[in-house]
């Protein structure tokens, strides 16, 4: 008989990055429906208090803290931590979703342009999963997921530092699952195409790339938020206890198009 405990995250605490709008937020409110108490962070001090405000009024059961803080810096990463401990709670989920990008040409971008991206999309989460580390471990049954981005795995015109700053993440979450799967900490990675962010919204209002867009996506539409947070709540179930180190594209069937 299936134990229904193995789809629920009841009594587990995760924390989100990037949490105040689009995916984050959405990876949020779906582990807050599967029994999940939640850490919010992002920089944006506004919207992000609005999505507590939201998320506490759909789940009036569920313990919600947030805390504003840029994760491209490190002493802001650490107070994240400080802030943590001194809630007392007990981590057991992580979901790194904290990104950004511009959108160039290879010989137009400046140093301190790739230095920056690299700095948000891979080394924000690296540090994050190490000092996150020993709370998980002493959870002894934890899981972290990484947004990674199908940019990461093939070309897409979304420049090249984002492109390996995202296949960086991925070769991060293959190298943590190794490394951390005798403390008890599984990580996975989802790889999203186009989805329906405010961040896509200026691309896709071009009519032409959008049909661009659509022709290479066999499913034949953009995806949702919802979508991807289905993916990553998925990897943080105890379900998916034997899953580990991989990438799950959730891209209508982008990748496997071909030509």
């Amino acid at each position: 008989m299936t134990n229904p405990s193995r789809w629920r995250l009841d009594g587990k605490t995760a924390l989100v990055t990037g949490a105040s709008k689009g995916i984050g937020l959405a990876c949020a409110r779906e582990l807050a429906a599967l029994g999940a108490n939640l850490l919010l962070v992002a920089r944006d001090e506004i919207h992000l208090e609005q999505a507590r405000v939201e998320l506490v009024e759909e789940f009036p059961e569920r313990e919600i803290f947030v805390c504003d803080a840029d994760l491209a810096v490190q002493e802001q990463r650490l107070e994240i931590f400080d802030w943590i401990a001194d809630l007392d709670v007990e981590l057991s989920l992580l979901v790194n979703n904290v990104g950004a990008n511009i959108s160039k040409p290879a010989l137009d971008y400046t140093l301190d342009e790739v230095r920056a991206l690299v700095e948000t999309n891979v080394l924000s989460a690296f540090e994050m999963c190490r000092l996150a580390h020993a709370s998980l471990a002493e959870h002894g049954n934890a899981a972290i997921v990484n947004v990674g981005s199908v940019s990461g795995l093939t070309h897409v015109r979304t420049g090249a530092p984002y492109g390996l700053a995202k296949a960086a993440l991925h070769q991060l979450t293959r190298n943590l699952a190794c490394e951390w799967a005798d403390d008890g900490i599984r990580v996975n990675a989802v790889a999203p195409w186009y989805i329906r962010t405010q961040r896509t919204e200026g691309p896709l209002a071009d009519t032409d790339y959008l049909e661009e867009v659509l022709e290479r996506t066999p499913i034949g539409r953009i995806g949702e938020p919802e979508e991807v947070a289905s993916a990553v709540a998925f990897l943080c179930l105890p379900a998916a206890s034997y899953i580990t180190g991989e990438c799950i594209a959730v891209d209508g069937g982008f990748l496997r198009y071909g030509f």
